[in-house]
């Protein structure tokens, strides 16, 4: 079995322990893992050398796909409602990257950039259609068929939650060992050559593109669904530049890094905020800049480095 299989699992399991023992973390750990799932599609685009700025347009596109729907009285299921919400994401993305694909480095992270301040901005002012600046509530629906009370509702949810990060794990890394995913690679370090072989580098990353924002959509709608409430600020820059930055506190390129950091960045974020709500932001700055310091290559790269110093 592989060493990284193996962590995952072990991750997983320890990880589906903490709620039984501590209720409530349930909350905190299914928006740190649902938050990790766009971290992921993150770590995909990475691999083919590309920052995207702009996932929160993906990320909104998810929730609020979740609230319209909801809103509508439909009565649909939560189980529908996330799938429908990546659905939504990855349609979004599907037609955006015939555009976005043919840039590269700055300017591809520049153009998701400011496709997600067009969307914010027009969650902002299209005030009778989204709620404007205050977004809007989300009911909580069935789940399973099942109308379950607010704290049942949170542990299945999270339940539900780490099943489906377990899944998209697992996929992403197949994805990412297959030859379409090694060609990511070769977007990164030698585009001319891959297309010398044939292969067009567009297409390649035009697929990676699809997978990153379909992985964001449904990050976006367990995120609404868990909440209860969605609002412009899914889509703003600073929301989008926070999935990078866990991206690569996690360690980039790794699938695993994806979720130890998305949980150790809301942990953090958590605790600081309730045990000194004035100064929360320079605790979580601080405790980030040591991580950085003492953990340069992301969280998941700790034990390989620990590995290379111990003696032959």
């Amino acid at each position: 079995m592989r060493p990284e299989l193996l962590i995952g699992m072990v991750a997983a399991a320890a990880l589906a322990m903490v709620p039984v023992l501590a209720p409530w973390t349930a909350v905190m750990l299914t928006i740190a893992l649902a938050v990790g799932l766009t971290v992921l599609g993150i770590v995909v685009l990475l691999r083919a050398g590309q920052i995207s700025f702009g996932h929160g347009l993906y990320y909104a596109a998810g929730a609020y796909t979740v609230a319209f729907l909801v809103n509508a009285r439909l009565s649909l299921d939560a189980l529908i409602l996330i799938p429908v919400g990546g659905l939504v994401a990855t349609l979004i993305a599907v037609a955006c990257g015939f555009f976005v694909v043919r840039y590269r480095d700055i300017f591809f992270a520049m153009i998701n950039l400011s496709m997600s301040m067009v969307a914010f901005s027009l969650l902002e002012k299209l005030y009778h259609i989204t709620g404007g600046g205050d977004g809007m509530n989300v009911a909580r629906p069935t789940l399973a068929g099942v109308r379950f009370g607010r704290i049942a509702f949170e542990a299945w949810m999270f339940h539900l939650t780490l099943a489906t990060t377990a899944l998209a794990a697992f996929l992403v890394s197949r994805y990412l060992a297959s030859p379409l995913g090694k060609a990511l690679e070769a977007v990164k370090n030698n585009e001319t050559r891959l297309e010398y072989l044939g292969v067009s580098s567009n297409r390649v990353l035009h697929i990676a593109y699809a997978i990153s924002a379909a992985l964001a959509g449904v990050s976006g709608a367990i995120i609404a669904i868990v909440n209860g409430h969605v609002s412009p600020e899914f889509a703003y820059w600073v929301r989008s530049g926070e999935f990078v930055f866990i991206s690569i506190l996690g360690g980039a390129g790794n699938v695993l890094g994806a979720f130890a950091g998305s949980v150790v960045f809301e942990v953090i974020r958590n605790y600081a905020a309730a045990f000194a709500a004035d100064y929360w932001q320079t605790i979580l700055g601080l405790s980030l800049i040591a991580i950085i310091l003492f953990a340069p290559d992301g969280l998941s790269q700790l034990r390989f480095r620990r590995k290379k110093r111990a003696p032959p």
